[in-house]
């Protein structure tokens, strides 16, 4: 008896159904990342209009995810980042609760008409998202099954598992969860923000979650020359087809000779590079001090210290806080360097400040700095000086 109808139309050997869950999975991610995530939430970067009814179809087919919801919960999670009124932080509710609720937690906040009102502006209002995609919602996955049935057959059944699975447990899990509580963090952002890793294959390139939380309008994850963003080569080849464009990237901090004097553009500069400016801060004066002052304490301080020092402080509980304040309390040298990146934090949290006040506050900051009698911090100053604007592209 003829069994082949039970493997579908394709009629796959075992590696071309484990290809086809793994190709149609890597679709998903990228329309995630692509189009939800880089295009339609941030504005750093402009599919082309197919590639975005592509991929609204695919994600709802795959998902029965909403553009308007997903990006209105996504624009929460960095407006109200670590915090109660944050959608899905591990911080708040817990690694675990993530992990394995992460789709539950996205579908509570967008249930949310305020929520979706505020953040969710800007999004397609089209025919097909008024009369298919949000009024349907499930009958994406009604066809998914269907179609998945007819391709392979009994084999289906898993595949399609592994693809309703895959975006609940890895996207919202994985980056949501382990995104903001393990990993390495190359800036220190006001968020528990970590890469997973360095080179984001599986997740096109969301596994560069710390990267994306210390630059959320750029379209490159990666910033580091060791570091890569499968998302950032998808892209790169469907600008060079016409069919994307990229509208803004992490800024890359430019340097001239150092002024005698500061102008708005050398205070507009450290500002728009601040992430680059307090990761140089922490590589060649907080570390570098902490060092020093550890080899000459003779047991007085501990290596424990250096994650106090370093950490962003927002983020350091009242234990680590008091240990901290009782640090410095003891070395005046590290009270100064930390003081210094207090005050120079200022720049960016000061919206209220004026031209001239921030102007002032960046001269003060310089002259207080050499006159710390730290070298590492006098030299730092020197560098603040070097500061310009990245010029505009031709």
């Amino acid at each position: 008896m003829n069994l082949d109808f039970l493997y579908g139309l394709l009629n796959l050997n075992f590696w071309g159904y484990v290809l086809a869950a793994f190709v149609s999975i890597q679709i998903t991610f990228m329309g995630v990342t692509l189009y939800l995530h880089r295009d339609a939430t941030h504005r750093a970067l402009d599919l082309h209009p197919a590639l975005r009814q592509f991929f609204r179809f695919w994600l709802w087919m795959t998902s029965g995810i909403i553009t308007k919801e997903w990006v209105a919960v996504h624009r929460k999670h960095h407006a109200r980042c670590e915090t109660p009124e944050d959608p899905h932080s591990p911080v708040i509710v817990g690694l675990k609760k993530v992990l394995l609720e992460g789709a539950e937690l996205y579908q509570a906040a967008a249930r949310d008409p305020v929520l979706l009102e505020k953040f969710g502006r800007g999004t397609p209002d089209d025919w097909m998202e008024r009369n298919v995609y949000s009024k349907h919602r499930n009958l994406g996955i009604v066809l998914l099954v269907i179609t998945d049935l007819l391709l392979f057959g009994v084999p289906g059944i898993i595949i399609i598992a592994a693809q309703l699975v895959a975006n609940p447990l890895l996207a919202a899990g994985v980056v949501n969860g382990i995104g903001h509580y393990y990993g390495y963090r190359n800036f220190e952002c006001a968020d528990a923000a970590r890469n997973v890793m360095p080179w984001g294959l599986l997740l096109a390139g969301e596994e560069l979650h710390n990267n994306h939380h210390a630059f959320p309008s750029s379209a490159k994850f990666s910033v580091q020359r060791w570091e890569f963003d499968i998302g950032w080569l998808y892209i790169s080849v469907f600008k060079a087809l016409g069919l994307a464009k990229v509208l803004r990237v992490a800024p890359e901090p430019v340097k001239v000779e150092p002024r005698m004097q500061i102008d708005l553009e050398n205070v507009r500069a450290v500002i728009v590079n601040r992430m680059h400016v307090l990761r140089d801060y922490t590589r060649y004066v907080t570390l570098p001090v902490f060092r020093e002052e550890l080899r000459n304490a003779g047991g007085a301080l501990s290596g424990r210290v250096r994650k106090l020092l370093v950490r962003e402080p927002s983020l350091l509980d009242s234990n680590a806080r008091s240990r901290l304040s009782e640090v410095l309390a003891t070395n005046q040298t590290l009270k100064t360097v930390h003081e210094f990146r207090e005050r120079l934090a200022v720049m960016w949290s000061g919206a209220h400040m004026s031209n001239e006040k921030l102007i002032q506050h960046l001269r003060e900051l310089i002259a207080q700095a050499e006159a710390s009698r730290i070298k590492m911090l006098q030299d730092f100053a020197n560098t603040l000086r070097s500061y310009a604007v990245q010029p505009r592209p031709a």
